[in-house]
């Protein structure tokens, strides 16, 4: 057998590829990851969820200090934003991560190539000015921002995600362009700092791919504490003049365009698999229909030796979803069993309050079969109530026949955090009366999933 500089090489150093590179070194292999940034972590730790978390997290104190919440508690405050001290805590937790995964490569004995990864022939890649070859080769690159066609994107006017968290002032009036998750992150940020947000959606509902409900009572939710929304319409064009920019619009199903103006521009229709300049032609690699990298069920692709994790891969564009992949990957070619359960998959959208989901959601578990709904508001919930947080509800779906758990979707100021137990819940197979007969502590915002999870069989108590 031909002699390999190293076991495993990995082609970008994001959430999937890093995590790859750390497990197949703790597993022995002799492990290189390939990276152009500066700095590890890729989009999520440098210029996604965790900056985006951090300005989030600062200006939810900043609203409820301006906006009457800490008063409402007792806590008389006149703010002042120091929006330069509020970017460098953000700078400062991006600094610290990207710095920690540097250690753990480090710790892990994990070459860092720095530089861009092609393939010049099977086994073969090119970093930088250095060849190397490796027995495996994981592609990790991740995916990028979907350009909106005829939009320029400038970094000053008109912004991608990276250019909304770096802005120097807070925008008079900011347009998002797309009601997804990041849209929806990012306009928060920038409402609760004092901008007009208005949000233009293509669709007819906000949150693409969320329960229908969830979308419904979001959207109210987030009207209420201020943003506009355009549903059904498509931009157009965006023409800048002056630091001024003006969108034209037209209804999605047709009819007349009409105009409107902004100081900040944000496009987020989206994101792609990041494959060009990979030289997948040279290991005879072709891309599916939608600009990704087909695998079967360990990760493994068409190509010998070549796996595929992340966000080149199908399936929702998440950290989370590509670091499972990164350690069952990593297994997989060490001769181990690393499977990833994409059936649960929990998606989280940081707004306030929080929106979270696992499984199907009611709209598909109705197509599958005959269905269970048990709900439960917040606004009942203790916990939820003591923090003046009654906004949302908590909805569990049951198959019919079996009582198994298919979806459970929330709204809650800590839907992330609780999302995590009905995830591990139907990772079990639970039906909702196992979850409706676990002990939850008392007072929790938790208890809305028990009591969410009673009501599948009509007998929630508090309400």
């Amino acid at each position: 057998m031909a002699d390999f500089d190293f076991d495993v090489l990995v082609i970008g150093a994001g959430p999937g590829g890093y995590v790859a590179a750390i497990r197949a070194a703790q597993l022995g292999l002799k492990t290189a990851c390939a990276e152009s940034r500066e700095t590890l972590g890729g989009t999520c730790l440098n210029v996604g969820c965790i900056p985006s978390k951090a300005m989030l997290h600062a200006s939810e104190y900043y609203d409820a200090a301006a906006n009457g919440a800490f008063a409402k508690l007792g806590i008389k405050v006149t703010p002042e934003l120091d929006l330069d001290t509020m970017h460098g805590q953000r700078k400062d937790a991006v600094k610290q991560l990207t710095g920690g995964i540097e250690f753990l490569f480090k710790k892990n004995k994990v070459e860092w190539l720095k530089g861009l990864g092609t393939f010049t022939g099977p086994n073969t890649v090119k970093v930088g000015d250095r060849t190397v070859t490796a027995k495996n080769i994981v592609i990790a690159t991740g995916s990028s921002v979907t350009p909106l066609p005829g939009v320029e994107i400038d970094q000053k006017v008109v912004v991608d995600s990276t250019g909304a968290l770096e802005l120097p002032r807070v925008p008079e009036h900011m347009v998002v362009i797309g009601g997804g998750v990041i849209g929806l992150e990012l306009g928060s940020v920038w409402r609760r700092l004092g901008a007009k947000v208005t949000c233009v959606e293509f669709l007819d509902q906000i949150l693409p791919g969320f329960d229908g409900e969830v979308r419904k009572e979001s959207n109210k939710i987030l009207k209420k504490q201020g943003f506009e929304f355009k549903l059904g319409t498509k931009v157009t064009k965006v023409d800048v003049n002056g630091g001024k920019a003006t969108l034209t619009m037209e209804p999605a199903k047709g009819g007349a365009a009409e105009t409107l103006e902004a100081d900040c521009v944000l496009v987020s229709i989206g994101r792609r698999p990041n494959t060009e300049g990979l030289g997948l032609d040279k290991i005879g690699l072709q891309l599916n229909q939608r600009g990704q990298i087909e695998t079967d069920h360990d990760f493994r692709t068409k190509a010998a030796g070549v796996w595929a994790i992340g966000d080149v891969i199908p399936g929702p564009m998440l950290a989370h979803k590509a670091e499972d992949e990164g350690i069952a990957v990593a297994e997989n070619i060490a001769g181990l069993t690393g499977i990833v359960n994409h059936d649960v998959i929990p998606s989280v959208v940081y707004t306030w309050p929080e929106i979270a989901g696992v499984g199907l959601t009611e709209e598909q578990a109705k197509e599958k079969g005959e269905v269970k709904v048990g709900k439960f508001p917040m606004l009942a919930n203790s916990r939820a109530k003591t923090n003046h947080e009654p906004d949302g509800f908590v909805k569990v779906i049951a198959d019919a026949k079996t009582d198994r758990v298919l979806g459970v979707w929330c709204i809650a100021s800590v839907a992330g955090t609780m999302i995590a137990q009905a995830a591990q819940a139907m990772e079990f197979g639970a039906t909702s009366e196992d979850i409706a007969y676990t002990c939850h502590a008392h007072p929790t915002h938790s208890e809305a999933i028990k009591e969410a999870a009673m009501a599948v069989a009509g007998k929630p108590i508090h309400i």
